[in-house]
């Protein structure tokens, strides 16, 4: 069973934030970000309370911008999704988690060294150029659980 019910729009959707998000980090790099995706929409809490599709996942706002800078800058996340990218985001949407994004709410590329916290949330480990973070202990069961 599927970690998250999805469409192919979902697929494509996830296809294309990966693959603008993380392109130069290779395949690997490019689940991680999309397993954060599926985390999301599992969490139901915090600041992914009341997410219920993919689609809400990519296109929330918060504090007036878009959550994922590839759909605020466009660049690659708006072109077509690539067969690689469509079969690595469905693996993420099936069932596919890894460290150090296996419970990761947040990702970002510091551009240096990874800080310890991330708004208060704990660093999980970090992969290529983006450091990953989960949610602090007792505040988010749900991306422990989906």
């Amino acid at each position: 069973m599927a970690r998250v019910a999805y469409t192919d729009n979902d697929v494509n959707l996830v296809a294309r934030m990966m693959r603008a998000e993380a392109e130069g980090e290779g395949q690997l790099g490019m689940l991680m970000v999309g397993n954060v995706i599926v985390n999301r929409l599992v969490a139901n809490c915090g600041d992914f309370k009341d997410l219920r599709s993919i689609y809400d996942v990519i296109f929330q706002i918060q504090g007036g911008n878009y959550s994922f800078e590839a759909v605020q800058k466009g660049n690659v996340f708006y072109n077509r999704a690539r067969g690689v990218e469509k079969k690595l985001a469905k693996r993420v949407l099936e069932s596919w988690r890894q460290h150090p994004s296996k419970y990761a709410l947040w990702y970002f590329n510091p551009y240096a060294p990874c800080p310890p916290t991330w708004y208060n949330q704990p660093f999980t480990g970090q992969y290529k150029l983006h450091c990953f973070y989960e949610p602090e202990a007792n505040t988010c069961e749900g991306v422990y659980m989906g």
